[in-house]
């Protein structure tokens, strides 16, 4: 029976790569032109052929974000269903299409504090807000080659993202997970420094704009002593991992996003209550962990429970210094009633870390040392999405039996 389950699944994958292997492929290109002058992007999507695309409708999210639109075939701007972000349908017409229009890259949290920023020697900002998130609507047999081209403005030098470099400003956009291929994640250009080096099968760039005093080397070095730990928790590895930095009056922090992670220069690679913030995100990055029903702790708590562990192992925390992080973590976290909720605060991530370092010992406890916490945050990542009931349940399917700390009033 097994046999034949296996077989049928490979007969499965064969068809799916036969059917993509034949696919018609259609240019899809996205090319942007940086206007600091404007505070703004150009950009510019063309379709090859535009009958491969019945409809691209796009989320254009805050209003005033994007305007200016020009479009070959037809394009309609239509409000959000009960008050929600107004979108775009754009209709290609048939033959080679285009759609161009214009995208503000400066956003400010508040007054004078940057969560993206264009100046007049260079632009830090997300992919994601070049071409809003859209539902594509193609013609069956059509696979779309999407690639990503900057016009940088006169005395900018070069430009980062986190995918794969095909030329001279120009990246090829290939997510294998979505249908729509668009840009995502950290981006930066201008006039940069950057240090890179290779560990293991990732390629790691850290870069900022000259005179943003960002240690660069300093996290080039720190990600290079953590590397191994990272490669023997986390079966799935970037290709490329690109951190991109800037000092006030940019956001304090650190943020990711897809293989990409923004890193305020002022921000400590490693805190005073012994956990790197920097590899907290690095773990956000590569994990990907996409919770839902009120299950946010289960992201955070991993994300932190690592960027302590992983320095652990790598010989960056003594024993003494662990315990006393643990008793920091105790003590935070004594009055949290419940880790359920949709954004859970630093008292509840101190708590849920307790609970994993608990759930680690119970697993290593029933399992006489053959599994660990490691092998469930690899079952977990295999998961689209995970729910605390389903946390509980693959948590049960590594033990093989019921988990005590799991049946915690904490999670209900």
């Amino acid at each position: 029976m097994a046999i034949a389950v296996r077989l049928a699944a490979g007969l499965l994958m064969l068809g799916l790569s036969v059917s993509a292997w034949s696919a018609k492929k259609v240019d899809l290109d996205y090319h942007v032109k940086l206007l600091p002058q404007s505070d703004q992007a150009e950009v510019r999507l063309s379709l090859s052929q535009g009958s491969a695309v019945r409809s691209l409708d796009f989320a254009l999210g805050r209003e005033g974000s994007y305007s200016d639109f020009k479009a070959d075939g037809q394009w309609q701007i239509m409000p959000g269903a009960s008050g929600g972000e107004p979108r775009g349908l754009w209709q290609p017409s048939a033959d080679k299409a285009s759609l161009t229009y214009r995208v503000r890259l400066s956003h400010a949290r508040k007054a004078e504090i940057y969560e993206t920023r264009m100046t007049p020697d260079w632009a830090l900002f997300r992919g994601d807000d070049l071409v809003p998130a859209a539902r594509l609507d193609q013609q069956d047999g059509i696979e779309l080659v999407s690639r990503l081209t900057f016009e940088l403005p006169a005395g900018w030098k070069s430009v980062e993202t986190t995918w794969p470099r095909i030329g001279k400003n120009k990246f090829r956009i290939d997510n294998v997970s979505r249908l729509f291929d668009r840009p995502t994640g950290w981006m930066l250009a201008g006039n940069l420094g950057s240090r890179r080096a290779r560990l293991g099968d990732t390629e790691i760039t850290v870069t900022s704009p000259k005179g943003q005093a960002m240690r660069r080397m300093e996290v080039l070095t720190l990600l290079t002593f953590v590397w191994p730990q990272v490669q023997a928790v986390f079966p799935r590895h970037p290709a490329k991992l690109l951190v991109v930095g800037a000092s006030d009056p940019m956001r304090r922090g650190v943020f990711s996003g897809r293989d990409s992670i923004y890193l305020n220069s002022r921000t400590p690679l490693v805190s005073e209550n012994g956990s790197s913030p920097l590899i907290r995100e690095v773990v956000q990055a590569i994990a990907r962990l996409n919770d839902h029903q009120g299950s946010d702790w289960i992201s955070e708590g991993l994300a932190q429970y690592y960027a302590i562990e992983l320095l652990r192992r790598a010989g960056g925390i003594s024993d003494e210094r662990y315990a006393a992080i643990q008793a920091r973590l105790g003590k935070e976290g004594k009055g949290v009633a419940t880790l359920r909720g949709e954004h859970v605060n630093g008292a509840a991530v101190a708590r849920s870390v307790i609970l994993l370092q608990e759930l680690d010992r119970e697993i290593r406890l029933k399992t006489h040392n053959k599994r660990s916490l490691d092998d469930l945050t690899q079952a977990v990542m295999r998961l689209e999405s995970i729910s605390t009931r389903e946390f509980v349940q693959v948590a049960e399917s590594v033990i093989g039996e019921s988990s005590d700390v799991l049946d915690s009033k904490l999670l209900r």
